[in-house]
């Protein structure tokens, strides 16, 4: 069987609106700018580090990044480059978590939450490594077609208990970050709602 996309997200023609909506609420999310002295990634603004925002290019001061500039960069950073544009076809609601996690904790660490669940719900052996690949994609194409909305619903149950539970680890092993636990667990941790998987 072919992977089929999710009648709730747009035709084809119309992804990259649903990219930009994804974007735009990452963008909401994150803010202007910040420079916590307990952040070890230092200062962002619109939630793009400085070492991202060099790594792409961008050679001003933090506080000036644009706003189209860090769009730019969430497009080609943290999903044409990781592999999620695929995954906005077939579910934009787990597209959305998956992107959201890795414009936050860094691409490989979603990745493997998404393996991993897509194991958990469909029933697969996807080996659990940080990159995203057709095989992986088409797997949760596939199940995504056979088993409807409840995969998009245990899909993003798993992904947030994963997300969670990297939390929990996060400032086990670095104290000084749990300045910053009680945001993720309300911003980061159920902020798609189940609502849209249909």
């Amino acid at each position: 069987m072919t992977a089929q996309p999710n009648p709730n997200t747009p035709p084809k023609g119309s992804i990259a609106v649903a990219v930009a909506a994804i974007i735009a609420a990452v963008v909401a999310l994150e803010g202007g700018f910040v420079d916590h002295p307990s952040d070890p990634g230092g200062a962002t603004r619109y939630g793009i580090t400085e070492a991202v925002a060099r790594q792409n290019g961008y050679t001003g001061p933090m506080s000036a990044l644009p706003k189209q500039t860090a769009i730019d960069i969430y497009r080609r950073q943290y999903i044409e480059r990781p592999g999620f544009l695929p995954l906005v076809a077939i579910d934009a609601a787990v597209a959305e978590e998956v992107i959201d996690t890795g414009v936050n904790m860094g691409p490989a660490r979603p990745t493997r939450f998404f393996r991993r669940a897509v194991n958990e719900v469909c029933g697969t052996t996807l080996p659990i490594v940080p990159n995203m690949d057709a095989v992986t994609v088409k797997a949760w194409g596939d199940c995504r077609a056979n088993l409807g909305p409840r995969s998009c619903v245990a899909m993003l149950d798993s992904l947030d208990r994963q997300q969670r539970a990297e939390y929990d680890r996060l400032v086990r092993v670095n104290p000084r970050l749990r300045v910053f636990y009680r945001g993720w667990i309300n911003h980061r941790v159920g902020n798609v709602k189940r609502s849209r998987c249909v």
